[in-house]
């Protein structure tokens, strides 16, 4: 029994979206996208509100229920919203300028790192340790904000690294000198 299958989603008036046999597709003001429903999900719409039916005595069915939903939702909202994630550089030296698809990134090596960003993925640098990306795609948006973390990952010991903005950093204490006085 999936909770998450059960909840309905509502369609709000600036989203389209067609189903044709096993493929959903969403238009909205900020893009469009499209999903390949597994065999066993189907969906139904009644006027603005989208419900997911599955066979509850079917384990995988009820885990692709809930993926499902979840998918279909985060469509909804990114081309009607669309998703953002900010990134911050932090370290002596570490910088970052956008130009068009091409994000230069300076992180304390002996050249910078030029990262080419994908279609869907827009960037912004507010700052010169600030790098805003934004897409109508979760998961396209959420994969280029994870190569680009993984350049230079906040390291445990002063915390200088690329790192999401609500990202909370461990820090470990740096050994102490053993045998001071002996």
């Amino acid at each position: 029994m999936s909770r998450v299958a059960k909840n309905p989603i509502t369609i709000p008036n600036t989203a389209n979206i067609t189903v044709d046999n096993t493929t959903v597709k969403v238009k909205g003001n900020k893009g469009e996208l499209d999903f390949d429903l597994p065999s066993s999900v189907s969906i139904v719409i009644n006027e603005n509100i989208i419900t997911v039916n599955y066979d509850e005595t079917n384990q995988k069915s009820v885990a692709l229920a809930g993926t499902t939903r979840s998918i279909v939702n985060n469509m909804i909202i990114g081309v009607t919203e669309g998703f953002e994630k900010k990134l911050e550089l932090i370290g002596v030296g570490y910088r970052a300028k956008a130009s068009g698809k091409l994000l230069e990134l300076t992180l304390g090596f002996s050249h910078p790192i030029k990262y080419q960003l994908p279609d869907d993925v827009e960037v912004e640098t507010p700052s010169q340790t600030e790098v805003v990306l934004k897409s109508h795609n979760k998961q396209i948006l959420g994969q280029a904000a994870a190569e680009i973390r993984a350049f230079r990952p906040p390291e445990p010991y002063k915390g200088k690294g690329v790192r999401y903005s609500d990202e909370q950093v461990k820090r470990k204490e740096a050994k102490k000198a053993a045998g001071a006085g002996a």
